[in-house]
């Protein structure tokens, strides 16, 4: 049975905003190990059309970007969205039902299925589908933009802190 984890790059306030910070060099390798283990991804529609930008290659990329892209592209990925009407390669569109889909998924696979999405989490939290959190906090305040949790905090248990890179810290929880 696949564990459902949900864990995004967010700010010390609590936001979320891939335009506000990149990760450094140690943060994005251990990215793309963690994509290169997973069993699959769900995204929401937001997101995953951000990282839709790995599905086309840039001259301009060094060897870890290549890296990343291979391992994002070769992920199945399960897309969530009404308005939607189609994905991109290796990618499944979920316009309806997505608690039965999300379960499927757990008692099919193996390993780690992340959600990508805020929003997305918070359906999956609601649930009770999401087995673990991971907050990976950077020395930044936004003070605006998508909080991590989307809405009222589930009851959680801390399991894990551990630094990852030069100056991001990660800690992990498990619902009580």
């Amino acid at each position: 049975m696949a564990k459902l984890v949900f864990g995004m790059n967010l700010s010390l306030d609590g936001y979320v905003d891939y335009q506000e910070f990149a990760p450094g060099p140690a943060l994005f390798r251990h990215w793309i190990e963690h994509v290169r283990g997973l069993a699959g991804s769900v995204y929401g529609r937001r997101i995953y059309e951000i990282m839709r930008y790995w599905d086309q290659d840039d001259p301009a990329w060094g060897a870890e970007e290549r890296d990343f892209a291979t391992a994002w592209r070769s992920q199945p990925k399960w897309v969530v969205s009404r308005s939607s009407n189609s994905v991109g390669p290796n990618a499944t569109l979920v316009q309806d039902n997505l608690e039965a889909v999300v379960r499927e998924l757990k008692a099919q696979l193996a390993g780690e299925i992340t959600v990508a999405g805020p929003n997305l989490a918070q359906s999956l939290t609601d649930l009770g589908l999401i087995d673990e959190y991971r907050l990976y906090f950077h020395p930044v305040v936004l003070g605006r933009g998508s909080p991590f949790f989307a809405g009222p905090r589930p009851p959680l248990r801390f399991v894990a802190s551990d630094r990852v890179g030069e100056d991001v810290i990660r800690l992990t929880y498990v619902p009580v």
